[in-house]
């Protein structure tokens, strides 16, 4: 982290996950690690974007490129766009290995400078809950979109607590390592994001009724929730402890489909 004057909570964001790619494909939820994962999210996007086609998609927040290589098993000329360079590294070189010909670009998901009305979809996984200025993002991505086209939100609530959120912090309480580097290393990991959460607009947890009231407003027509991520949960929970396998199974999250009016 860095005290120069000019540096904003975007940075901050950026620097956070910059930091985090290097291990960021380790963790169950970021990358997939079985076909049936990877089958119950090619059906999570074809139910609501429909067939590729060749339907030019722009992956928000791309990170290391997992939502990006789906859309490309299903057809879509893909642009994934993230402000890490660090993930961006990892995305291209998951590309190169597997032949994939995978646009990325290095800008914010907030302010992309991307042409207006250039592309069929979009789609987002685990970016809405860190918007700084969500009604100015959902404008921006309102622009991108060409008339009729679908933008795909994948998010949820990871703030709240209960009962399953608690059993998990025992769990991994009695389970840590013994490493004080690596301990330390996590806790001030932990901090920087406590500090990034407390300032987001969503800091009090990403809620699916808000998210869809704002997507309305910025012109979207009639925003569908979908709750039923079931098959993406039991597939991940074979790769978890259990505490965290239950938590994932009863924690608020969701998809939401929305159109641009033609």
């Amino acid at each position: 982290m860095t005290a120069h004057a000019n540096y904003s909570l975007r940075d901050e964001i950026r620097d956070y996950w910059s930091d985090r790619a290097e291990t960021f494909d380790l963790q169950v939820g970021h990358e997939i690690f079985s076909e049936r994962e990877r089958a119950a999210w090619h059906a999570l996007i074809s139910r609501h974007l429909g067939p590729g086609a060749g339907r030019t998609s722009l992956d928000l927040a791309c990170g290391t490129g997992v939502i990006s290589h789906l859309m490309h098993d299903l057809g879509f000329v893909v642009t994934g766009l993230d402000w890490s360079e660090a993930m961006l590294a990892k995305a291209r070189a998951k590309a190169q290995n597997r032949g994939a010909d995978i646009r990325f670009i290095v800008r914010d998901a907030e302010r992309t400078l991307e042409d207006k009305a250039s592309y069929d979809v979009i789609v987002t996984r685990h970016l809405v809950w860190t918007l700084v200025d969500p009604k100015a993002a959902f404008a921006e991505w309102f622009s991108l979109l060409r008339p009729g086209g679908k933008l795909l939100v994948i998010d949820g609530d990871f703030v709240s607590r209960n009962w399953a959120t608690r059993l998990r912090d025992v769990w991994e309480k009695l389970t840590a390592g013994k490493s004080r580097v690596a301990d330390n290393e996590c806790t001030a990991m932990a901090g920087r994001h406590k500090r990034i959460l407390a300032r987001v607009h969503f800091s009090g947890g990403a809620r699916a009724g808000e998210i869809r009231r704002l997507l309305a407003e910025a012109g979207f027509d009639q925003p569908v929730v979908d709750w039923k991520l079931g098959a993406i949960h039991r597939a991940q929970a074979r790769q978890m402890s259990w505490p965290k396998a239950i938590e994932r199974a009863i924690q608020h999250r969701f998809a939401i489909c929305a159109t641009k009016p033609k």
